[in-house]
């Protein structure tokens, strides 16, 4: 599933390209999403222009004249800036056609994403108005991070990644930056002390930052905005890595299943 690096990473990728253009067509050729993409949403998107593109958690947002597109990539799915020429694929779902032969192509092989036309304050809709602070932005700290476990005794990797919590700290960068950060992941949340809140806040801006620095993760369902893989898999320190011995300490490091996900942990390194 592309994860917020990704996501950034599409949307630092599509913005340069469609920033101000003005939609004159919209190509639906198949409605079954998430959520079924809405009959009028061609005619609901003709003529106006996109006046700005930002990120919400996962979720990608496109400001128009008289609304907001809020467009979310599912397990699978990618955006891309091409010509109207490029040849349709079986997933290219929807289109946004601009002018100069120019088109946002919206694609989902297993049709998890969705896009939605959303009028009004978009902030409180139901997808977006329970979400937690971004993980980038000043809101999140570590002193905000030790209240919010004050009596929790849930897995802190299972802390981390609630939404409700903190947007988008997804499996493979929650992995890492507990391991960077020397805490186990099934260390119950409301056992942490400040201090190792504060150094996890860290870790967790840092392999998020360099992250979207290099592109994203490459995932086998997930590429570039430019048709290019990202680079950042290679330097993983825990995902994917069980078995393997610990870059730290060479033990070899232990898997188990938290909250349904794979986690990869050092025994001698996080405590």
């Amino acid at each position: 599933m592309p994860e917020l690096p990704e996501v950034e990473t599409t949307l630092r990728g599509i913005a340069p390209h469609i920033a101000g253009r003005t939609i004159v067509a919209v190509v639906v050729r198949d409605h079954r999403l998430r959520w079924p993409v809405a009959p009028g949403l061609a005619t609901a998107l003709q003529g106006q222009a996109i006046h700005s593109l930002q990120r919400r958690g996962k979720y990608l947002l496109l400001g128009l004249d008289q609304g907001t597109l809020l467009i979310h990539l599912g397990m699978s799915g990618s955006l891309r800036v091409v010509n109207h020429r490029f040849p349709v694929k079986k997933h290219d779902h929807v289109d946004l056609v601009f002018s100069d032969d120019c088109l946002l192509r919206f694609t989902d092989p297993r049709r998890f994403g969705c896009i939605l036309w959303l009028t009004g304050d978009v902030n409180r809709h139901e997808l977006l108005r329970n979400l937690g602070p971004e993980p980038l932005t000043g809101a999140f700290d570590g002193d905000y991070l030790y209240a919010r476990s004050r009596g929790r005794s849930a897995a802190v990797k299972t802390f981390i990644m609630d939404n409700r919590i903190v947007v988008g700290v997804g499996n493979i960068y929650a992995n890492e930056a507990l391991f960077n950060a020397g805490i186990h992941p099934l260390r119950s949340a409301g056992r942490i002390a400040l201090p190792r809140y504060q150094s996890l806040v860290t870790e967790i801006k840092a392999v998020l930052a360099n992250a979207i620095r290099v592109g994203g993760t490459t995932l086998r369902d997930f590429t570039g905005s430019d048709g290019n893989p990202g680079y950042f898999r290679q330097s993983l320190n825990a995902y994917g890595r069980a078995g393997l011995p610990c870059l730290r300490c060479s033990a070899t490091l232990r898997e188990a299943r938290i909250g349904q996900r794979s986690s990869v942990y050092c025994a001698a390194c996080q405590r």
